[in-house]
Order: structure tokens, then sequence, then C-alpha cells
């Protein structure tokens, strides 16, 4: 895929993404109904974009567990190095070390990588086996290490980390995900009408996702010199060096090859997550840092996305 083609692919992305944007910037649209156009996606489009996709999916096909495994570690490797990084700019608290893990390894699915991968091929499905993974393992222990270091809590650490597990697997993206598995290992076929409706519904949830967070971006008001060393170093390592981590790992580690490398990639080169900044304030830690990344990463990922789709085509 050249750079001309990898552009006009984004053009959908830009168009969607860039009027959120300005109509923020102008005011025509507030910029706080951002969450509503976000929980609309990620409560409601998103769910039924991925269960369909999935229930039609062919499931050996999408769970290659080499490719997987190799993206696990190449997460688990990332992990480790931020850390490290962390303890080098003087985080001690256990919290924040675990905030800026979530940064530099997590991964925007829902609002950011399922449209992106939707505008270019017309397929988010590679996204799931990422996303349980997410949340099943590095939300799991992010929450584990958030729940168990608040002091005012009610309940000891069994009961705060069963609330914490509990929570995650509820959210309307996994039971979606869980519930598409199921019914396509079943031997019970839905209806034309049923899947027509899911398809209808989710179509939406591309635009209207990249359609708020340019609302969001919009209206946070961007500082590119109030950036921090931290701050440009976590986003380095996001857009950068984690998705060259996740090409080496999987490639050379892994044997992992062809689309399923390219998909790896590009999904390691998606920015810092959105529920970041709602782990923060939920959690009192890193508020103000959690939201700069977001954003800034945002920003970062979209301007090198065509360069890694035009180096994943050459290399994959």
């Amino acid at each position: 895929m050249g750079a001309v083609e990898a552009l006009e692919k984004l053009a959908p992305v830009v168009l969607a993404f860039g009027c959120g944007v300005l109509l923020a910037r102008r005011k025509v649209v507030p910029a706080e109904s951002s969450k509503v156009f976000a929980d609309y996606a990620f409560l409601f489009a998103v769910p039924c974009f991925l269960f369909g996709n999935i229930y039609a999916s062919d499931l050996g096909a999408l769970f290659d567990w080499r490719a997987i495994t190799g993206y696990a570690s190449a997460a688990l490797v990332a992990a480790v190095l931020t850390g490290a990084l962390a303890r080098a700019f003087g985080v001690r608290d256990p919290r924040g070390v675990a905030l800026r893990i979530m940064a530099a390894v997590q991964v925007n699915t829902a609002y950011f990588a399922v449209p992106v991968f939707i505008m270019l091929f017309g397929n988010a499905a590679p996204i799931f086996p990422v996303l349980l993974f997410q949340v099943c393992v590095l939300s799991l222990i992010v929450i584990s290490i958030m729940e168990l270091g608040r002091p005012e809590r009610v309940g000891g650490p069994g009961k705060r980390l069963g609330a914490a597990v509990v929570a995650s697997l509820l959210t309307p993206v996994v039971i979606a995900c869980n519930a598409g598995i199921v019914l396509n290992l079943l031997p019970v076929r839905l209806p034309g009408v049923v899947l027509d409706s899911f398809a209808f519904v989710g179509d939406s949830a591309s635009p209207v996702a990249l359609f708020a967070l340019g609302l969001h971006l919009g209206g946070s008001g961007l500082k590119v010199r109030g950036t921090t060393a931290e701050e440009m170093c976590i986003i380095a390592f996001k857009c950068v060096a984690f998705p060259l981590l996740a090409y080496a790992v999987c490639r050379y580690g892994f044997g992992v090859g062809g689309d399923w490398l390219k998909y790896l990639v590009l999904i390691a080169a998606m920015p810092a997550p959105q529920n970041l900044f709602i782990f923060a304030q939920r959690y009192d830690v890193g508020v103000e840092m959690s939201a700069s990344l977001v954003v800034k990463s945002s920003v970062v990922a979209l301007l090198l996305l065509p360069l890694w789709m035009q180096w994943v085509a050459h290399t994959a």
C-alpha cells in the first residue's frame, strides 16, 4: 500500500475526526457533548459491531494463538521497560507506576482502533483477541493495584479485587465479544434480520467514535509547550517504540507474518486508552498527566498512522 493509497483510506477518518475538532473549536457543538457520543459508541454501537462480526467470523482464523502470544509477550516486555522508566523519573507510588504502564502498553481499542480498522480493512475482528487480553489481563492487573492501594475502600483485598474483576468482565464490549463467540460455536443460526439490525447500528460506531474523540480534543485546549519530559518519553514509547517492539517480538520471536503481523503492529501503534483518564479520576492519581497523554498520544498516533501503514505493507 503506497502513501497516496494510505492517505485515501484515511480520508474518512480525518473527516469525522477533524469535523469534531472544528465544531468544538467553533463552539457549534459543545465539547462536553463528546461524552454522549462516546457513550453511544462504547455502550451500544461498538458492541453491536463486534458481536455481528465475531458471530460471522471464522474463529479458527480469528484466534491465531502464535500471534496473540507474541503480542502478549511484547506487551509484558513493554510493561517492564515502562516500569523501569517510571522509576527513573522518580515515581515510587505503585499506583503511579501502574498508570504509566497502562498509558504506554494498552491501546485505545473501542474509540480509535475499531473505527480505524473499519475504515482501513472493513473489519475490526482482529482487534478482538487483543481487546480481551487488555481487559482480562492488563486492565485487571492495573485495577487490582489501584483497588488494593485505596485505604478508604471498604472490605478486604479479596473483596475489592473480586469487584474489580466482575466490573471489567461486565463491560458491554466484553459481553458482546463473548456472546458472539458463544453463539458462533452453537449450532444455532440467527435470522438475517437480526444480523442486519446489528450491522445497521454497528456501522455508526466508526464515525461517531471518531467524531466524539474530535470533540473531546477540540475542547481540551491542547498545549504542546506544557508537555513534560516524562510525557514525551511515554508518548514516544507508546507510538513508536512499542509498535517496533511488537514487530520484533512477533516476527523474530514467534514467527508471525502476513496480515497478522500487520494487524498487531498497527494495533500497537494506537494511542493510549481513553479509560486511562477514567482510571486516574476514579483513583485520584495522575489525573492531569493522564488527560494530557490521552489527548497528545491520539494526535501523534493519527499523524504517524499513514507511515506505519506504509511500513508494515512493505515489511509484513
